[in-house]
């Protein structure tokens, strides 16, 4: 009888270092694959110093080996801030420093300044799963860390997670569906909705369009360098007009063009054959879906970001058979646009028997709340109502 060689882990502080035909196949057999999993997505955020040690983001990737075979791994990074992260443990940090106890630096589990939900912990079987997660927490205790944090993961995740002894958060999104019976167009969305919202988001349309805005979409490869740097620079303006710092380079993008054209759709807004604005969409072909991520104007027109970011997306998925557009973090605006409330998960192991205590209760009283408001979301929802009798 052959003996199956021990299972072991190691630590990178480069992405490059592991194989990305390995961590893709992987990626491919996990229950819930995004484009933001990629090998090459984690090396060009490393790549172009993106998240990098100098900005707080000091990779450790993890990885456990069967012999030579990749049989789980994740992207893991040192933290020294809370930044780019989308779920927020801010008044936790705050705590610690309130009694004298050091937060930082904590180790997280994540795709930097990505709040999309999907598989975290690749991995060939649950046998492999478990080494990871143990891994992880044995990483951040001998290194003395405060805490270690899944961000986003799959529910099956987070219920290993959680089973594990880790505290389980939940949050909310808002997500485009398109259902049993997808709208065959944006006017078919649109006559499905209720009067007051149709009539609203007809009437953002009519504004942009009145004032000669038009759009090109570029897909894949159509993206030019010339209009990655277009993008580019809407993108700065963002944080410019928010007194903030943009977290990714024009190297990055340069990268990601080259490397998963494929997974990008640019619009770029005219106004008389000038461009304008622009609004980034990544894409997953293979799954049919869409996420919502960067936006940028070099002008103030009324409704162009609601045109940009959320009808413009949400006619091109329709058009193209999607399933699902996922708008990102926060925003109440996007219920009265389509976007439903859908759950969001994290997890999260705190070394401070006391800390854990205060919030595990904290989560115990957050929880019915996020549940309660997830409700009472879809109490308001914007879709007309079948007639009683129904299904």
């Amino acid at each position: 009888m052959s003996l199956r060689p021990p299972l072991e882990v190691r630590i990178d502080d480069d992405p490059g270092q592991l194989p990305s035909p390995a961590w893709n196949a992987l990626l491919a057999a996990s229950p819930q694959p995004t484009p933001f999993m990629r090998l090459e997505y984690l090396q060009a955020l490393h790549d172009s110093q993106s998240a990098a040690e100098h900005s707080g983001w000091t990779p450790q990737f993890f990885s456990v080996w069967e012999g030579p075979e990749l049989v789980a791994a994740c992207p893991a990074y040192l933290k020294t801030h809370s930044y780019g992260e989308y779920v927020f443990d801010w008044a936790w940090a705050d705590a610690y420093a309130r009694h004298g106890l050091a937060y930082y630096p904590k180790l997280l589990v994540a795709v930097p300044f990505t709040p999309v939900p999907g598989s975290r912990l690749l991995a060939r079987d649950e046998a492999a799963r478990r080494v990871l997660i143990e891994a992880l927490r044995a990483h951040a205790e001998a290194l003395k860390l405060s805490s270690v944090h899944v961000l986003f993961p799959t529910a099956a995740e987070q219920q290993a997670l959680v089973g594990a002894g880790w505290l389980g958060r939940s949050g909310v999104q808002f997500h485009w569906e398109a259902g049993a019976a997808p709208p065959a167009s944006f006017e078919a969305f649109l006559a499905s909705l209720q009067r007051d919202k149709r009539k609203k988001i007809q009437q953002e349309q009519r504004r942009v369009r009145e004032a000669g805005v038009r759009y090109r979409a570029l897909l894949g490869e159509e993206i030019r360098e010339q209009d990655w740097d277009f993008f580019h620079r809407c993108y700065r303006q963002t944080y410019a007009e928010h007194r903030s710092t943009p977290y990714l380079s024009r190297d990055f993008f340069h990268r990601m063009g080259a490397a998963m054209a494929r997974h990008w759709l640019l619009f770029i807004a005219e106004l008389d054959g000038e461009p304008v604005a622009s609004s980034l969409i990544a894409l997953d072909p293979d799954q049919g879906v869409a996420y919502g991520r960067y936006w940028g104007s070099l002008v103030d027109i009324s409704c162009l970001h609601f045109d940009a970011c959320y009808y413009q997306p949400l006619a091109w998925c329709m058009a193209q058979g999607y399933r699902r557009f996922e708008g990102g973090a926060q925003g109440e605006h996007k219920l009265a646009r389509g976007l439903m409330p859908v759950g969001t998960q994290s997890a999260h192991w705190l070394a401070h028997p006391d800390f854990r205590e205060a919030v595990a209760d904290y989560l115990d009283r957050e929880g019915p709340a996020i549940a309660g408001y997830a409700e009472d979301l879809r109490a308001h929802q914007p879709f007309k109502r079948a007639p009683a009798g129904e299904a």
